[in-house]
């Protein structure tokens, strides 16, 4: 059984996955903090917490709030810095036979850039993935992601700093989601990631004021999987890119449906967080489908439903 993926095809150095199963940013740390839990280099690829030029506090609290089916995190993307990231983690990471891909943000281009020049030629770094879509920070983030001039940019600008894989984050918070993949994809990112988190917002009825310490937060959790599930077909019918779908996936059900809905691969986020086993839940589920089904290859199941 052929569960292997390329998701940086036309990239010299590759990012090859031995499953499409991989963890989602900002939902598994480091990956060092799972790692007594299962053998996490089961799984195809781990993306780290988004990182940042400077170490990062992040938001006040409260951070999070659980919805009907869903969370809303308004973490801040509170990290150790890329400075210590390549001084504590990259060795780690070195030794293990999954690839790791490193998520990077930034509020202007050039911090982008800088981000992807710094982490070049890492021992330890399999690829990055461009967040242009997280809501949770004043400035960067979603705002390069909504319009596509702005998005084509930042991938330009990554691009021209690196020779890692450049896999971009795309936020559903846009009016047109296959218009920024197609302009992601001519500024020649090797594969894109979506969906970020949805902008919303609770309120807490006793203080009557916002819950969250920085009023808004990105949901996610199984309430916004049909709205990935949407994006990832539309955008599957609109680039020739490998896509990373992502929202809401808590079971291998799940992950086969984005898997037919046109993405080669798939990441599991907000899940990890009431059972940190999800991923390996997925993988081993994705295992059975295809046994039972008498699936020899993957690459059957990716876009089989798209007809």
């Amino acid at each position: 059984m052929n569960l292997s993926i390329q998701l940086a095809p036309k990239n010299k150095q590759g990012l090859s996955l031995t499953n499409p199963v991989m963890t989602a940013s900002g939902t598994f740390g480091y990956g060092t903090e799972y790692s007594h839990m299962f053998d996490i280099q089961k799984l195809g690829a781990m993306v780290c917490k988004g990182t940042s030029l400077e170490p990062r506090e992040g938001n006040p609290q409260p951070r999070l709030a659980e919805t009907a089916c869903g969370l809303l995190n308004s973490i801040g993307l509170q990290n150790i810095g890329v400075e210590a990231l390549i001084k504590e983690k990259a060795p780690i990471w070195a030794g293990w036979r999954l690839p790791v891909i490193v998520n990077i943000v930034g509020e202007t281009i050039d911090d982008y850039a800088r981000l992807a020049g710094e982490l070049d030629g890492v021992a330890g770094i399999g690829g990055i993935e461009v967040n242009i879509g997280c809501p949770n920070i004043k400035a960067g983030g979603a705002e390069f992601g909504a319009k596509p001039g702005s998005a084509a940019e930042v991938t330009a600008a990554v691009k021209a700093a690196t020779s890692l894989p450049v896999l971009v984050k795309l936020t559903p918070n846009t009016s047109d989601i296959a218009e920024v993949a197609m302009a992601v994809a001519e500024a020649k990112a090797d594969a894109i990631s979506l969906i970020n988190t949805l902008k919303g917002i609770a309120i807490d009825i006793a203080r009557r004021r916002p819950l969250l310490g920085s009023i808004t937060g990105g949901l996610s959790g199984p309430a916004i999987k049909p709205v990935a599930l949407y994006m990832v077909y539309e955008v599957a019918g609109a680039v020739e890119l490998p896509i990373i779908g992502c929202g809401g996936i808590a079971t291998a059900s799940d992950a086969l449906e984005f898997i037919m809905a046109g993405a080669s691969a798939i990441q599991v986020g907000t899940a990890n967080l009431t059972n940190p086993r999800a991923p390996l839940d997925v993988l081993e589920g994705i295992e059975q489908f295809m046994g039972k089904e008498g699936i020899e290859d993957i690459a059957e199941l990716i876009g089989a439903a798209r007809g």
